[in-house]
């Protein structure tokens, strides 16, 4: 019995492969979002903390705020590392954490900068 529930719950998560893959498009869509100035759709891709976040720190709706948060369009993809269920995808111009929850992966933090010695600064995250 627990072999099984195993199985199905390893299955679930899929291969590492797999999981980029998902990553990665996750990350094409937002960052289509961004390009051409979809709220709506960038506040669909962000984690439920995240959006809560974002909503509570500008007290107002994420569709009005998110906007205003100047997300840079990231570019070209450079590298999708995937650990479990986190993922944080490195673009030309931009680094995006991801969680995958269980309707797809979400971004987490995006507007990532790294800073020396430091965790990412990010503009948008969830707490």
């Amino acid at each position: 019995m627990w072999a099984l529930l195993l199985a199905g719950t390893a299955s679930a998560c899929g291969t590492v492969e797999e999981r980029r893959d998902a990553a990665e498009a996750a990350t094409t869509r937002f960052e289509q979002a961004v390009r051409t100035g979809d709220a709506a759709a960038m506040c669909r891709a962000l984690a439920p903390a995240t959006r809560a976040e974002l909503e509570q720190s500008s007290e107002a709706t994420c569709t009005d705020s998110v906007l205003g948060e100047d997300l840079p369009y990231g570019g070209r993809g450079r590298t999708v590392d995937v650990h479990g269920r986190q993922a944080r995808v490195v673009l030309q111009h931009d680094t995006l954490f991801l969680s995958q929850f269980p309707d797809g992966w979400k971004i987490v933090a995006a507007g990532c900068r790294p800073q020396r010695s430091q965790p990412y600064q990010c503009r948008v995250k969830g707490s």
